[in-house]
């Protein structure tokens, strides 16, 4: 591929969601009748590559799918959208990650996730991505494949001058150290932020506290979103830490909305660096926001003909 065209790599995960929709979550030993069955795209990582591509981001994807039905129909997904699959392996190991979702008609759901093939990508194939890690601006990590890959790869972004986002998610509290100074950005959700910091985080006021906390662990700056009130954004190099609120929105469906903020916040690094912080995060606030009010992850993600001009 030619390398120097890249904005944004995302080293992570994909997962293909096998959704039902039922009246309530069964019991154990029950069989119960759903009334609508559907199959997504989905995983922390292919999701935030999605949302930059869509927002007019020249990304590639760096991750592991199985030699299965699901990973040749997850390649031609990121190809639908975009997204350089060079880096996108087939393994025979493994299938490709799945996650099986029930949704009751309160929206509460039951997951199980089986990860299969992401855990199988390794340094080995950071390393054959590494000439285009160098010519990338961005690079996205999450914690849905191994956290020593997720780790390496943020390594080698930063040796090479590259911009990092780190999305923490899903959260472990025995985080390694070397994640916090790998990170330009690192972005969390309230839940995530409270795990890290053993503090609790429910309003603006506590956010600004576990931010600190963060930052002091070596980031280089934070933000912590938290849905409808906005998200807190703080910066090592200046003192204070502002809160960017958000416009009130009807959510439909808030699945992916966090990995959708991530992707925008990635594409707005690539494309504006000279932006504050502050900034990106208030218009990946607003792409997250159009986001909620559609159906399904992938799917409810906007393209940027579909957003106000002022957005870009």
């Amino acid at each position: 591929m030619s390398a120097e065209a890249l904005d944004v790599m995302v080293v992570g995960s994909c997962m293909t969601d096998l959704v039902s929709q039922a009246p309530r979550l069964p019991k154990a030993g029950e069989t119960i009748h759903g009334h609508k069955f559907f199959i997504g795209f989905g995983g922390k990582g292919a999701n935030q590559c999605i949302q930059a591509a869509r927002l007019g981001a020249k990304t590639a994807m760096v991750c592991k799918v199985g030699k299965d039905f699901f990973g040749d129909n997850y390649i031609q997904n990121f190809q639908d959208n975009g997204v350089n699959t060079d880096f996108v392996g087939q393994t025979s190991d493994a299938a490709t990650g799945a996650a099986s979702i029930i949704v009751n008609s309160a929206g509460e759901n039951a997951i199980v996730i089986v990860a299969g093939a992401n855990m199988l990508l390794a340094s080995e194939e950071l390393q054959n991505a590494l000439s285009a890690i160098k010519q990338a601006k961005v690079l996205v990590c999450q914690l849905e494949i191994r956290p020593q890959t997720s780790l390496l790869a943020l390594q080698m972004a930063q040796e090479n001058k590259v911009k990092t986002i780190f999305n923490p998610a899903p959260a472990i509290p025995d985080l390694d150290a070397g994640f916090y100074r790998a990170s330009d950005v690192f972005c969390c959700n309230e839940s995530e932020a409270e795990l890290l910091t053993g503090s609790s985080v429910v309003n603006v006021e506590d956010a600004h506290r576990a931010g600190q906390e963060l930052l002091k662990r070596g980031c280089r700056s934070v933000i912590i979103t938290l849905g409808p009130q906005g998200c807190v954004v703080l910066e090592a190099k200046e003192s204070a830490s502002k809160h960017v609120p958000t416009t009130a929105v009807t959510a439909v469906d808030t699945t992916g909305a966090g990995d959708s903020f991530t992707g925008a916040l990635a594409f707005y690094m690539a494309h504006y660096p000279t932006m504050p912080l502050e900034e990106m995060a208030r218009r990946a606030n607003q792409v997250a926001g159009v986001s909620v009010q559609a159906v399904g992850t992938q799917a409810s993600y906007p393209l940027r003909k579909d957003l106000p001009a002022e957005l870009f």
